[in-house]
């Protein structure tokens, strides 16, 4: 029977980085240990639970049935200490040089990190700030083991123990270049007659314009498909294709690429934008704080487009506007 009394709980923090990163070289580098400690260590845990817990398969360190088991219970106990903490811990902004990570996808980068920044360092001058990609599928650990501190993102489905606030609706918008011939008039056949662009990191996949079209009896013609939004703005400036995205893209997009902006001839779901945290940092001084400036300055980006009463929840693999 295991000693909890003789445990180093050291070791489950390793367990938790050798989980996450996949292997010894990551997971030191993330926790500034040798790799030799690190092997030492996961060799005392080895013994302890009696399972390998890890097997190598080529760089990469492959999690056993029981390490799977063992992850979600660890990840929660290592969260709620460190959660406990940190409450008794005071927070201040003028003098953390603490790193934030703030999880976005696509586009949403450019449109909020340039306000965030200037709003933040206004009041913490020291702080790093970084924002990452973060994975739909793996949010919520990566959000509980404090891998990232925030997460914006559409309204996701399978998030128990994530918190969430709306940040802003994102009704949809049509964009064309400047002397564009369906400026004149844009309505549902001149809209179905052009040829479209869509911005997506997936290579297929239906977009809300698309799925309102479909329930219309209606396709358009997807000309191209574009991993960034920066791009299709740039090819919709040099030629007849429209882009239709959420309309707190359209404002950077237009002034970046001097498009004009129009309203959609259909009805299209509107694609809103929430921020994320865990339940456990609820109450975390610096999460509080952080998470409280972020809301009020995206709040107040596009105050023009409130957040819908019941957004439509998407899965990890879903399409949508913020991808």
């Amino acid at each position: 029977m295991l000693n909890l009394s003789r445990f180093d709980l050291n070791l489950l923090v390793v367990f938790e980085s050798i989980y996450s990163s996949g292997g010894i070289t990551r997971a030191s580098e993330h926790l500034n240990l040798s790799q030799s400690a690190l092997s030492h260590a996961l060799a005392r845990l080895r013994e302890m639970v009696d399972d390998k817990l890890f097997v190598r398969e080529g760089h990469l360190m492959i999690p056993t049935p029981m390490a799977q088991e063992l992850i979600g219970p660890v990840r929660r106990a290592l969260a709620e200490i460190e959660g406990s903490l940190r409450q008794i811990q005071t927070f201040d902004p003028a003098t953390t040089h603490k790193p934030f990570r703030i999880g976005v996808r696509g586009f949403v980068e450019t449109v909020t990190m340039p306000a965030l920044l200037t709003a933040l360092r206004a009041e913490a001058p020291h702080m790093e700030l970084s924002s990452v990609r973060h994975d739909r599928t793996g949010l919520e650990a990566q959000l509980a083991s404090g891998d990232i501190d925030l997460a914006i993102d559409a309204h996701l489905m399978g998030t128990s123990q994530l918190c969430l606030s709306p940040l802003w609706g994102g009704h949809m918008v049509v964009l064309l270049r400047q002397g564009h011939p369906a400026l004149t008039q844009l309505d549902l056949e001149t809209y179905l007659g052009l040829g479209h662009i869509v911005a997506s990191s997936r290579r297929k996949g239906m977009s809300v314009e698309d799925m309102a079209l479909q329930r219309l009896g209606h396709s358009r013609r997807v000309v191209m498909r574009t991993q960034s939004h920066a791009t299709a703005g740039e090819i919709v400036a040099h030629s007849d294709l429209a882009l239709t995205v959420p309309v707190s893209f359209a404002a950077t997009l237009a002034r970046f690429h001097k498009l004009e902006t129009l309203p959609p001839p259909l009805a299209i779901a509107s694609v809103d934008l929430y921020l994320y945290w865990h339940n456990h940092f609820d109450k975390d001084p610096s999460n509080l704080w952080l998470r409280t400036r972020v809301l009020a300055r995206l709040e107040g980006l596009f105050p023009a487009a409130p957040v819908s009463k019941a957004p439509e929840p998407v899965t990890a693999n879903a399409e949508n506007s913020f991808r």
